[in-house]
C-alpha cells in the first residue's frame, strides 16, 4: 500500500505545482447540484466505492504487485482528468477533459476503477478547485461508475468479437469517454425538470455541446492511447495482462 500511496502522491504534487496557478473548475462544479440530488447521487455511487475497495483487498493477495499497479493508475487518472477544457456554452457549468476510467477498467476491473476515480476526483475538489465536494458523489456516478463499466463492457464484447487488442483498447477508451459525458450530461438535464423544462431535450443539447466542441476530439484521442497502452504492455511484459486477466493465454500472440 506504501508504494501505491507514494506514486500516487508523487505524481499529485508534481500536477498541483505545476498547474496550481490555473485553476479552473472542471466536471460539474461546486454548487450546481440542489441538495436532494447531491444526496442521491452519493447514494448512488457508495456501494460501487465500498464492492471496489473489497476487490482490491481481495486482488492484492492474488495478483502480485497489484497495489503498485493500482496506484500507477490513480496518477494516471488523475493526471488525464486534471487538463480541463472549458465549454464556453454550458456557462461555467461544467468543463470537458479526457477521463482515464476505460484504461483503468479493463486493467483493474470496473469496481476498483470505481474507487481510483473516487480518489482522484476527491483529491481535485480538495487541492485543485477541480469539480466540487457537494458534487463529488455525481462526478464519480459519470465519470467512475458509467465510465469504468462502459470501457469494461465495451472492451469484452470488442474481444468476444475477435477484434485485435489495439481496437478493443480503443473502444474501451472511447466508449468510457462517451458515457462519461452522456452521464454528466444526464445530471445536468435532470435539473431543468422542476423549472418546466424537457428532460430529453437538456440532455440532448448539453451531450452535443460537449461532443460539438473538444469532446468529441478527445474521445477518439483516448481511444488511440489506451489501444497503444495496451500494446505496449503487452509486447513489453505480457504477464501483468495475463495476470490481471485481460488476455487469456499470454503465449498465445494477439492480434494487433
Amino acid at each position: 500500500m506504501s508504494r501505491s500511496v507514494a506514486l500516487f502522491t508523487g505524481v499529485f504534487l508534481l500536477v498541483f505545482f505545476a498547474f496550481g496557478k490555473a485553476a479552473y473548475a472542471m466536471h460539474i462544479t461546486e454548487g450546481i447540484l440542489p441538495p436532494r440530488w447531491v444526496f442521491t447521487w452519493f447514494a448512488v455511487v457508495i456501494p460501487f466505492v465500498g464492492i471496489g475497495i473489497y476487490h482490491v483487498k481481495r486482488k492484492k493477495k492474488a495478483v502480485p504487485g497489484y497495489l503498485p499497479l493500482v496506484g500507477m493508475l490513480g496518477a494516471a487518472v488523475f493526471v488525464f482528468s486534471c487538463f480541463p477544457i472549458p465549454v464556453i456554452s454550458l456557462n461555467g457549468m461544467a468543463t470537458s477533459h479526457p477521463c482515464g476510467t476505460g484504461m483503468s477498467a479493463v486493467l483493474l476491473g470496473p469496481f476498483v476503477s470505481v474507487v481510483v476515480a473516487a480518489i482522484a476526483l476527491l483529491i481535485q475538489a480538495l487541492f485543485l478547485a477541480h469539480g466540487g465536494l457537494t458534487t463529488l458523489g455525481g462526478n464519480i456516478f459519470s465519470m467512475g461508475v458509467l465510465g469504468s463499466f462502459s470501457g469494461y463492457f465495451a472492451f469484452k464484447i470488442a474481444q468476444r468479437c475477435k477484434l485485435s487488442l489495439f481496437w478493443c483498447g480503443f473502444l474501451a477508451g472511447t466508449i468510457s469517454d462517451l458515457f462519461t459525458y452522456l452521464g454528466t450530461s444526464i445530471e445536468l438535464g435532470l435539473l431543468v425538470i422542476n423549472k418546466g423544462g424537457s428532460f430529453l431535450k437538456a440532455v440532448a443539447e448539453i451531450f452535443g455541446m460537449f461532443m460539438m466542441t473538444s469532446q468529441g476530439v478527445l474521445c477518439i484521442v483516448e481511444g488511440v492511447i489506451v489501444g497503444f497502452i495496451l500494446l505496449f504492455i503487452y509486447r513489453r511484459k505480457p504477464s501483468i495482462l495475463l495476470d490481471l486477466g485481460v488476455i487469456k493465454d499470454a503465449a498465445k500472440p494477439v492480434q494487433m
